[in-house]
């Protein structure tokens, strides 16, 4: 399977087949916008603008799982996003990234990358988060993890909440 054979629900509810993202770099990130990490934003916009004329895309799915960090509704936090970040990549309705009901998309990210590419600080997010959330196996450990998929549909890498978006420029040039 590919990222492509995946749809999604767009901020107005309606679905959104990944082919049309086929031949693409992207960038899938499950961010909140009540999150220490939220200044992220600022950077996934800077790396968007920079590299999207040459084939790459952010796709970002908003999720309120982890300590409901996502609130407000699918237009709020478009609206927040862009107001605060100027954010001109696509935010997606809002999912789960675990459990049960997480969305089929991301149990396949995590099917194909189980493992946070890390830049050493991690470890001390983990050890905040100890007996909050289960960080075992597969599972996303906070927002702001960030999938990187090739131009095929294939996951080339995950990458951990704390890798910033100027940490994945040199990644994301390899596959452009």
């Amino acid at each position: 399977m590919k990222v492509y054979d995946y749809s999604v629900k767009k901020v107005d509810g309606s679905e959104v087949s990944l082919k049309e993202y086929e031949g693409k770099v992207l960038l899938i990130v499950n961010t909140a916008t009540g999150c220490g990490f939220t200044p992220q934003y600022e950077g996934l916009e800077k790396l968007y603008s920079k590299f999207k004329n040459d084939g790459f895309e952010i796709l970002d799915f908003p999720c309120n799982q982890f300590l409901n960090q996502a609130p407000g509704t699918n237009e709020e936090i478009v609206n927040f996003c862009k107001l605060n970040f100027g954010t001109d990549f696509e935010t997606f309705a809002k999912i789960d990234v675990n459990g049960e009901s997480a969305d089929p998309l991301y149990k396949f990210l995590k099917e194909e990358a189980p493992v946070d590419v890390d830049n050493g600080k991690m470890a001390d997010l983990l050890i905040k988060l100890k007996g909050i959330f289960s960080t075992e196996k597969n599972e996303i450990k906070w927002n702001f993890t960030k999938f990187l998929i090739d131009r095929n549909g294939n996951v080339a890498a995950r990458f951990a909440p704390t890798v910033t978006p100027e940490e994945l420029e040199e990644h994301v040039v390899k596959l452009i």
